[in-house]
């Protein structure tokens, strides 16, 4: 059974990858930063439907915590096959001239640091440059890398074209070694991470704005990661696919 790492998968879209890879026969590493209850809940679910499946904290934004996820996954499990980049913040709402450079510094050391030592580990093991067997990786972007986040989180936006320009660039360095790399950009997705900031209505709010008249869902986004990930996708590497209802 092959592994996957899927960091920020203790809720929201985390938790519906971690589920959908599960019944696509992976084990799953659910990694979390702070909510353990959250991420054991999962767990659990995966357990009982026959996923081997084990939570594991670590703040990607630290090295040794990378290495340790790394570390206990494989123990656990064996070697990587496929790791999903999901772990990020959005650092609250705010205008650019309100935003505060403690609050920057964590948002980048997250979502685009957390990302790239995330990547570099699994490279470390799937690169058959390395001895590994190859693999796929998925980084989970956001619509508003191309929208900018107007008025709301353009420091937001920014990690995202961060993960966007990382992603095409880390394709095609590994192109070679049998590692595809891609990522997904969601839109409005109906998750808790709108009234977490402080905007319960703002799916409401902003679903007029989208095409299909609506947000997505969890599951939908989802199944966009475990399309990329899987044979399916096999002639696909540097690809942002925006999965955002036309908006």
């Amino acid at each position: 059974m092959s592994l996957c790492i899927v960091t920020g998968a203790s809720r929201g879209i985390g938790a519906a990858i971690a589920r959908q890879l599960g019944a696509g026969g992976y084990s799953v590493a659910v990694n979390f930063a702070r909510d353990e209850a959250a991420a054991q809940c999962i767990v659990q679910q995966l357990r009982d439907s026959g996923t081997p499946a084990l939570a594991i904290q670590a703040d990607v934004a630290v090295e040794d915590d990378v290495l340790r996820l790394f570390e206990t996954a494989e123990r656990e499990f064996g070697p990587v096959h496929a790791l999903v980049n999901n772990a990020a913040i959005t650092g609250g709402f705010a205008r650019v001239e309100d935003v505060a450079s403690a609050m920057l510094t964590r948002m980048l050391a997250v979502n685009v640091s957390g990302t790239i030592l995330c990547a570099r580990e699994a490279i470390r093991r799937m690169s058959t440059k390395h001895g590994g067997r190859g693999g796929a990786i998925v980084n989970i972007s956001s619509l508003a890398a191309r929208t900018g986040g107007t008025g709301e989180w353009v420091h937001y936006a920014a990690s995202k074209g961060a993960i966007n320009s990382f992603t095409i660039g880390l394709a095609r360095e590994v192109a070679g070694e049998g590692i595809r790399v891609n990522a997904v950009a969601p839109g409005l997705v109906d998750t808790d991470l709108h009234a977490a900031n402080g905007a319960p209505d703002r799916l409401r709010r902003l679903s007029p704005t989208i095409p299909l008249q609506r947000p997505g869902t969890p599951d939908e986004i989802a199944a966009g990661v475990a399309w990329l990930l899987s044979p399916a996708a096999s002639y696909v590497t540097g690809t942002i696919l925006e999965i955002g209802g036309g908006r």
